[in-house]
């Protein structure tokens, strides 16, 4: 969780010219050998500003500001770019394992949000069509000339599915690993009333902050119960099977039944979708059952590229 991506960007431009039985090279070859020279400073700069070749980390300019961006893996025909989108209070990092798996097989990046990480705080308040904007920014840079799918976690996931119906375009499936519900206020206040006490009481008041903007990106989050289609694209709904929300005295089990319910109302952003449990998992599915994710993106992205 707290591992840290390095930057690990690396250009290597090698050029040698050997001329046997020849003391000096002629102005002729000199000249050649600029041309080559330029061509490949040309090669260089395009490698360093198309997203599509990068591989490391770097911070991309956007209207807003600089995001922290993680690239691996190298673009392969046919096959859509995964793209990573990590939780509420989660950089690039918490995901850098599954980004390291998710690679040997296919391109894949990941980024900060504006608050998170490595990347630039927010100026201000944002909305969830804000992220949108910011998620936008990045595929323009990672895959400007081809399809997407992502993978969020978490709120990651709540971002993920509201954007897809939007950019069918270029959102070709989609990952949600146990997705902030659509309802997450109303499933809170609805279970926890306003007159609770103790343990419970915290939770709402605590959630009820954090939606309201209380966090490092600054972002609200409404109740929004219609969950629009993005087609017919895959989509795996993973979630936790460790009742961790079970744990919370007196509101515990009721709170994992709205979960549950959210989970299943992500269902209708695809006609192509199936919902599955990761039964040893809390919340990180990815960090508790890595295979469980790796394998769910694998499948999706196979069908994505079929």
């Amino acid at each position: 969780m707290s591992r840290t991506v390095r930057v690990t960007t690396l250009t290597a431009l090698c050029c040698t010219v050997l001329a046997a039985g020849c003391g000096t090279v002629s102005e002729e070859v000199g000249a050649g050998m600029d041309e080559v020279k330029s061509d490949l400073e040309s090669a260089a700069d395009d490698v360093a500003k198309n997203g599509e070749l990068f591989t490391g980390t770097k911070m991309l300019a956007t209207d807003r500001g600089e995001v922290n961006v993680s690239c691996s893996g190298g673009p392969v025909d046919e096959r859509p770019v995964v793209v990573l989108l990590p939780g509420m209070g989660d950089g690039l990092d918490t995901m850098a394992d599954l980004q390291e798996a998710v690679s040997e097989k296919d391109r894949v990046c990941s980024y900060d949000r504006f608050g998170e990480g490595e990347s630039d705080a927010p100026e201000g308040e944002q909305s969830i069509a804000d992220a949108g904007e910011t998620l936008t920014a990045v595929l323009d840079d990672v895959a400007p000339d081809g399809p997407v799918v992502l993978v969020g976690h978490s709120l990651g996931g709540l971002i993920a599915a509201r954007y897809a119906p939007d950019h069918q375009d270029r959102v070709a499936g989609l990952v949600l690993l146990d997705a902030t519900s659509p309802t997450m206020i109303d499933d809170i206040t609805g279970v926890i009333p306003e007159s609770a006490e103790g343990e419970g009481a915290e939770v709402r008041t605590q959630n009820l902050a954090l939606f309201g903007g209380e966090n490092p990106e600054m972002i609200t989050i409404d109740s929004d119960p219609e969950v629009r289609s993005a087609g017919d694209i895959p989509t795996e709904v993973i979630q936790h099977g460790v009742q961790y929300l079970g744990e919370i005295p007196e509101y515990g089990d009721d709170l994992e039944r709205v979960w549950t319910e959210g989970q299943e109302k992500w269902l209708e952003v695809s006609e192509n979708s199936e919902l599955s449990t990761a039964e040893e998992s809390g919340h990180y599915i990815h960090v508790d059952q890595p295979d469980v994710a790796l394998e769910a993106v694998r499948r999706v992205t196979d069908e994505a590229a079929a």
